[in-house]
């Protein structure tokens, strides 16, 4: 049967309604959907892109601050539950805890409370149908581990290695210079055996103008004294970054491995986020084959997608579902991946997955209507964005 509706003399009226699966709350409400992109759409993910979630329960005050983008607390006489983020709580995540859609805020949390923070953690990762949680993990002792989010979810977890992590580790160990220098690199390629990716924040410490030559050794002695100095404070230091940036690309093409750049909107430096600045350091890489992939990159979204377009190392892992639709109008398929952003509280992993089908779906829906993209092409598109690329590009 064709999925048009036929008037009187044989023509259609209007974009296509496809007769199949009934609406589901994870996929848009405005198109029926054929079965086929249905269920891929609904296939378990591969959250390549989050963080670890609270294990303890949480007070209002401190939830409302997780759930914030600033991270910080509303001003006296607000709440952040009036933001894009708490209104989705209430009409998406409530319904897992049992609750109505839209209850209010203490409603919400008071049944939060009632559960118990493992089991709603339980109920909401899990919620997201995900496969393979990979977790940039650790600096939250309150979090939970790589290993507890995958018992809980119900699925694969892997580490992606922060790069800044394991050296504020190191300096807080009290070597010296040259023994500083040697054990990084040792422990570096030690946590790369156990991993299945790295991440460096260089964008967030320095800025994306990096300058892209590995650094001397005179000129990373002298930094690494200045840095043993105060070991104590984030690495902010310029040399070293580039000299633990340049550790990891050396580790990562031995072991084939990927690194997770976020191209940080919270950086210190004007047009921080913006991609483009790393076309140096992208060249520099490409006869490496390491790959790259760029993320937290809103609005300079249109950027990344140019250079994942144009270098065959470079990937985009866009969490914010808002610009899917621009993404898919020039990133290659094979280029583009699911990460859910989530952090802080559970719900941020469930809702970034829902915000992926439920975006996705819609791109789907119109590329259908308009006769843009074939059913089996919807279908393929789906299943790479959801997982099919993750599993190449980290081997899972």
């Amino acid at each position: 049967m064709s999925p048009h509706v036929i008037d009187s003399m044989g023509g259609p009226i209007g974009p296509p309604i496809w007769i199949g699966r009934p609406m589901h709350p994870r996929l848009p409400d405005q198109a029926r959907l054929p079965d086929q992109v249905a269920e891929a759409l609904l296939a378990p993910l591969v959250d390549q892109h989050c963080h670890g979630v609270r294990r303890d329960d949480l007070v209002r005050s401190a939830f409302e601050t997780l759930i914030a983008e600033s991270g910080v607390p509303a001003p006296p006489g607000t709440t952040h539950f009036d933001s894009p983020r708490g209104m989705a709580i209430r009409r998406w995540c409530a319904p897992v805890l049992d609750l109505e859609p839209h209850v209010p805020p203490a409603v919400y949390l008071a049944r939060r409370s009632e559960l118990g923070a493992a089991e709603a953690n339980r109920r909401l990762l899990r919620a997201a149908g995900v496969v393979a949680f990979l977790m940039d993990g650790g600096g939250d002792a309150f979090a939970l581990s790589v290993a507890e989010t995958g018992r809980l979810g119900g699925a694969a977890a892997d580490e992606i290695v922060r790069l800044e992590r394991v050296e504020e580790e190191v300096a807080g160990d009290g070597l010296l210079s040259l023994d500083y220098l040697d054990r990084l690199q040792q422990e570096v390629g030690a946590r790369a055996a156990r991993c299945v990716g790295l991440s460096s924040v260089v964008a967030y410490r320095y800025g994306l103008d990096f300058e892209v030559a590995r650094p001397s050794r005179g000129a990373v002695l002298a930094a690494a004294g200045r840095r043993l100095a105060e070991p104590k404070q984030p690495l902010a230091d310029p040399v070293l970054l580039r000299f633990l940036l340049w550790i990891a690309v050396d580790v990562a093409r031995e072991r084939a491995l990927p690194i997770q750049f976020p191209c940080g909107n919270g950086g210190p430096r004007p047009h921080r986020g913006d991609p483009s600045l790393l076309a140096g350091f992208i060249r520099a890489l490409l006869p490496l084959s390491v790959p790259l992939i760029l993320l937290d990159c809103y609005p300079y979204h249109r950027q990344a997608a140019h250079l994942a377009a144009v270098f065959p190392h470079v990937y985009v892992g866009e969490a914010t579902s808002a610009v899917l639709g621009e993404l898919l109008e020039l990133v290659p398929f094979h280029k583009q991946l699911f990460g859910s952003g989530g952090a802080g509280v559970a719900e941020t992993c469930y809702l970034g997955a829902l915000n992926h089908r439920r975006a996705l779906g819609r791109v789907i829906a119109d590329r259908l209507s308009q006769d843009e993209w074939s059913l089996a092409d919807s279908v393929r598109v789906a299943q790479m964005i959801g997982s099919g690329n993750a599993r190449r590009i980290y081997r899972l």
